[in-house]
């Protein structure tokens, strides 16, 4: 079992910054494939960013690419994302996912934890 804890979103101006961090409680962290979600009102939730168990493979929407970072920290238990130059459409409630099979894919489905999310609102 896993429990995913995100933190660190908030309000920024567009051209900003935020680092979202997602705590994990449980053994498999280490072993599981980690990523970060979006979603939008009204709209679906879609892959943002992953990382694979080892953090030797990563892995981006093509929307946010040059733009955020997804790093993790296997001793810490702890994902990360580092959003930079943020826009306005990048606001949306960001969820951290985890899958135990260790591998990334953009599909929500092969995820079987999810966190709570946290609100990211970019103003223009």
């Amino acid at each position: 079992q896993v429990q995913l804890v995100e933190s660190g979103g908030g309000l920024v101006q567009a051209g900003g910054s935020l680092r979202l961090s997602c705590a994990a409680s449980g053994r498999i962290f280490s072993s599981s494939g980690m990523a970060w979600f979006r979603q939008a009102p009204g709209k679906e939730r879609n892959f943002v960013a992953g990382i694979t168990w080892s953090g030797s493979g990563t892995y981006y929407a093509d929307s946010v690419k040059g733009r955020f970072t997804i790093s993790r920290d296997n001793a810490k238990n702890t994902v990360y994302l580092q959003m930079n130059s943020l826009r306005p459409e990048d606001t949306a409630v960001y969820y951290c996912a985890a899958n135990p099979r260790g591998w990334v894919l953009t599909s929500a489905a092969v995820y079987d934890y999810w966190g709570q999310g946290t609100q990211v609102t970019v103003s223009s």
